[in-house]
């Protein structure tokens, strides 16, 4: 009689160094995607933060697509601090404002969602830089 022996069926897969999740053994690189974007996130966060820059300089500068700044501009993730900087052709989908990030202008934002939340307005909290950072923490917006 033969016994086989206990296999573990993850013994030969490669995992994502972050979070752990499963990779093509093909796969090269040691992050998943989802990471990989994470990571570059952090990197064109702290170069927007120490310097004034447009989203095309962004672009160039980390050698990434023109689109995917403009998704992480779409998510609300950075924005333009100059009112007269918005980003040509980014307008709320409901009313069709121009906006500076995101999908939405303030007023269909609290009506969506029924919040009284009010953002500052970027001439009102008088930063100087073109593109900034968001901060989870609204608080530190208007210090």
């Amino acid at each position: 009689m033969r016994t086989l022996e206990h296999v573990s069926l993850f013994e030969n897969a490669k995992f994502c160094a972050i979070c752990r999740r499963t990779l093509p053994e093909y796969y090269e690189a040691e992050l998943c995607p989802g990471c990989q974007e994470n990571q570059l996130f952090g990197e064109v966060k702290e170069y927007i933060r120490s310097s004034d820059v447009t989203e095309y300089q962004v672009a160039d500068h980390f050698k990434i697509s023109h689109h995917l700044v403009r998704k992480w501009i779409a998510e609300g993730r950075i924005e333009y601090k100059e009112q007269e900087e918005k980003i040509a052709n980014l307008h709320c989908s409901m009313c069709g404002e121009s906006i500076t990030f995101g999908t939405l202008c303030q007023k269909c934002y609290r009506e969506k969602y029924h919040t009284q939340t009010v953002y500052a307005t970027l001439q009102e909290v008088g930063e100087k830089s073109k593109m900034r950072f968001l901060e989870k923490d609204e608080k530190n917006r208007n210090e």
